[in-house]
């Protein structure tokens, strides 16, 4: 496991890789974030952007998502994988967000994690783009960078991880370093083929360590 010294160089070394790493998901206000992460399960971001492209164009409000058919909305976002569920859930939290929280989406991750199809990280995804709150979403590549790393143990729980993290990255870094993990995940640190041999954070990683000593790691 690394120590706080460490982790500290690791962060630093990908936040200069990535400088300017923030959320890639397109929208213009909380809502459309809502919606756009509740589309993003199991699901890239680029395919979310083309869907939303126009389905932002023909959804403004709360009020737009139930003023169709289930059927309709399901039409719109066919493309998007698990998209019958995802239509319900839209049409579901459109109307929580009318009824319950007077047509705003609530800044509490408490009151977010009530609206279905919004979980913990896709509360803490909103709560960090849209209200400015500190956060840490722990997502595919945040989960697999961490444990990688050694900053947790390849058992911890997606929670656990969330709480390590929390615990050893300063509060005030906990958005930026959420969206520089999720971009060194998706661009370097990839689940097939990681980019060991050009990466500055070789000698410490525990999983490039054992890869090079596999031969894996072609310089």
């Amino acid at each position: 496991m690394l120590n706080l010294k460490q982790i500290e160089f690791c962060l630093e070394k990908i936040g200069d890789m990535f400088p300017h790493a923030e959320c890639e998901l397109v929208h213009s206000n909380p809502f459309e974030l809502v919606v756009a992460v509740a589309l993003s399960a199991q699901c890239t971001d680029a395919l979310v952007n083309r869907v939303t492209k126009t389905l932002f164009q023909k959804y403004k409000r709360p009020e737009d998502y139930l003023a169709v058919s289930l059927e309709e909305l399901q039409q719109d976002i066919k493309s998007i994988g698990l998209y019958r569920n995802k239509a319900k859930n839209i049409q579901k939290l459109s109307e929580m967000i009318i009824e319950d929280y007077g047509g705003e989406v609530p800044k509490d991750r408490d009151e977010l994690v009530k609206l279905p199809g919004v979980g913990r990280k896709t509360a803490n995804v909103v709560v960090s783009v849209a209200f400015g709150v500190p956060a840490i979403a722990v997502d595919t590549h945040v989960e697999r960078v961490s444990k990688r790393l050694g900053i947790c143990r390849w058992k911890d729980s997606v929670l656990e991880v969330e709480k390590t993290l929390m615990r050893k990255v300063p509060k005030e870094d906990w958005s930026v370093t959420h969206h520089r993990l999720i971009f060194f995940g998706r661009y370097h640190c990839k689940a097939q083929s990681p980019r060991c041999a050009e990466c500055p954070l070789l000698s410490l990683c525990r999983e490039g360590q054992k890869r090079e000593k596999k031969g894996l790691v072609k310089r």
